[in-house]
């Protein structure tokens, strides 16, 4: 199934099959998945959504930015922003995505943009700013969230409009500009809603077991 039958690709060159590419160095993709979404909980639950999002990317080495729930072409969708490092160990590559579950399948759009030769410099300058006791903190989607890249403040959108062409800030607005205009197939979007599924029920407890009679130690004598 094609899920995705149109959206705004203004400034876009299709490279190949469903990749396009603009001049600023960042990469629209769209996806087709035909299997049961892997997501940790339910849109309905965003909490517990965006805690299990945190913890398994961390646990991949990257890191969630933001996680935050909507729609997309009137769907329920859930949006992401992820740091990873560069394959080479060289700055990190930033991705923006639209997932869109169903039932049985998913639709994805993602944008992505990695940093040129000259990396860390919007980090170097908001921590500069706001100080290092400031520019670290707990990752706002559990304290359990550990591992991966850092989380801090120097991802926050309030620092986008300083660093115009950061590529973080290039994947946050080009997402947002997009998702509105994406149309999706109306036989996708006639798909049974996604549900998690169930956590798997905790093991039962095993059933105490009765102390064994105490074993006599010694040996009635005989009687002379």
């Amino acid at each position: 199934m094609n899920a995705i039958s149109s959206m705004d690709l203004t400034g876009f060159t299709e490279r190949e099959p469903g990749v396009w590419t603009d001049d600023r160095g960042l990469v629209l993709s769209v996806h087709f998945f035909d299997l049961v979404p892997d997501l940790p909980a339910p849109l309905d639950r965003p909490d517990l959504l965006r805690h299990g999002l945190a913890v398994s990317v961390a646990r991949a080495g990257a890191g969630l930015i933001e996680a935050v729930t909507g729609e997309v072409d009137s769907v329920p969708a859930v949006r992401q922003l992820v740091k990873v490092r560069r394959p080479d160990g060289h700055g990190q590559v930033f991705l923006g995505s639209w997932t869109v579950p169903r039932a049985g399948c998913s639709a994805v759009v993602k944008v992505q943009a990695g940093e040129g030769p000259m990396t860390g410099l919007r980090e170097a300058l908001v921590l500069d700013r706001v100080g290092p006791e400031r520019y670290f903190t707990p990752h706002p989607y559990g304290p359990d969230v550990t591992g991966g890249l850092p989380y801090h403040v120097g991802d926050h959108e309030e620092w986008d409009a300083q660093f115009p062409d950061h590529p973080l800030t290039l994947v946050r607005t080009t997402l947002a500009r997009i998702a509105p205009t994406v149309v999706l197939q109306d036989a996708f979007k006639a798909q049974p809603p996604f549900s998690a599924p169930a956590p798997a029920p905790a093991p039962a407890p095993a059933p105490a077991v009765e102390p064994a009679a105490p074993r006599r130690w010694f040996r009635r004598g005989r009687s002379s």
